[in-house]
């Protein structure tokens, strides 16, 4: 069946789909891994924004039931140029096709992703709505209407029972991949809602704090950085992707929009502290302005090699860092996987370490 994606700039790409007749709208951002669909797809990071992706086939090892960041999908909407009918994998379950089907994902393929992917790099991720009918009057109004990054971040507290360090975190909207991460290390996990009380954290009494990842714009989150700003004094901190960007703004720091942003896992950072290297998974729109980070109390730790993106924060004078790229490397690269030992060692030894 003809599916089409309309573009707020105007732009029609007219594909098909083998899936019935749905209509989604979110911001159309692209990510260039060559894996990892699956967990792009049940990315909370990903709430409101439909994902192109860059690499030409998808779907091709099918889903499994263990790779999931959520238990269902986040995106909005699903586009590629080949979406594969019949993976063949010895974890695979289901097809990418019945897994869409199952939770009603609109999905386009068959278009030009590379044309799309050369507009959204050269326009900015803008507003996009996936269609079998452009005409439809319902279609400009979608396009007008601001996209939502409600998601579905925990209401209440959630214990992972562990006999090593107790953590809280602080949910955002973050990544079964994170707390596994946590729960590889033995920690005692508390899991709080975003809008969780500093005295709620502090009657656990836990050796350390996580901030984790999330969607939205973080500007709109300044209600959530007192709590922040309340915790830091008293315990070891460690922030990831919109953790990272919620610490800057509790310490001075401002952040901006991307004009296209950080989506894959083969994003290169460069740990300023030891001029070391790693291959990274990103998926950030959103980024401390450089210009704005206040050097007096905060120092960039970790920065992108191609574009000088801030990818990594040190509270001065406080147990607390963060970083922009994700360290859990779910599907990967495992290059940060250090950064959980960093926050481990620096919780037992009360000071943030190098990586020698």
């Amino acid at each position: 069946m003809k599916t089409y994606l309309v573009l707020s700039n105007g732009s029609i790409y007219q594909g098909y789909s083998k899936l019935k007749p749905a209509t989604t709208a979110g911001e159309v951002v692209f990510s260039t891994g060559m894996t990892g669909y699956q967990e792009t797809i049940t990315d909370p990071s990903y709430y409101g924004q439909i994902m192109v992706f860059t690499y030409p086939l998808i779907g091709n090892y099918g889903i499994n039931f263990e790779d999931n960041e959520k238990d269902t999908p986040c995106v909005s909407g699903i586009i590629a140029y080949d979406i594969a009918e019949h993976p063949s994998n010895y974890r695979s379950k289901m097809s990418l096709y019945q897994y869409a089907e199952k939770f009603n994902i609109p999905m386009i393929e068959g278009i030009d992703t590379r044309e799309l992917t050369k507009e959204l790099r050269h326009d900015g991720c803008i507003k996009g709505v996936i269609t079998d009918n452009p005409n439809d009057e319902a279609v400009q109004s979608l396009l007008n209407k601001p996209v939502s990054f409600a998601n579905h971040a925990t209401k209440e507290t959630t214990h992972i029972k562990g006999d090593g360090l107790k953590v809280a975190v602080i949910d955002y909207g973050i990544k079964n991949s994170i707390v596994s991460e946590l729960v590889n290390f033995d920690a005692d996990v508390h899991i709080f809602p975003s809008d969780v009380s500093a005295q709620e954290i502090k009657d656990i009494n836990p050796d350390g704090i996580v901030l984790s990842n999330g969607p939205g714009d973080p500007a709109n989150m300044v209600d959530k950085i007192g709590v922040i700003q309340e915790l830091q004094e008293e315990y070891p901190i460690m922030g990831i992707c919109l953790g990272n960007q919620l610490l800057g703004l509790a310490n001075g720091a401002k952040t901006f929009k991307m004009k296209f942003g950080h989506r894959g896992f083969n994003h290169a950072v460069k740990d300023l502290q030891t001029n070391k290297c790693y291959f990274t998974s990103q998926n950030h729109g959103y980024a401390l302005l450089p210009e704005s980070i206040p050097g007096s109390n905060v120092d960039v730790i970790f920065e992108e090699v191609n574009d000088h993106t801030v990818e990594g924060i040190k509270v001065k004078g406080h147990n607390a860092f963060s970083v922009q790229f994700h360290p859990d490397a779910s599907p990967g690269p495992h290059d940060a996987l250090f950064i959980f030992n960093k926050f481990f060692n620096m919780i037992t030894k009360k000071e943030v370490l190098t990586n020698e």
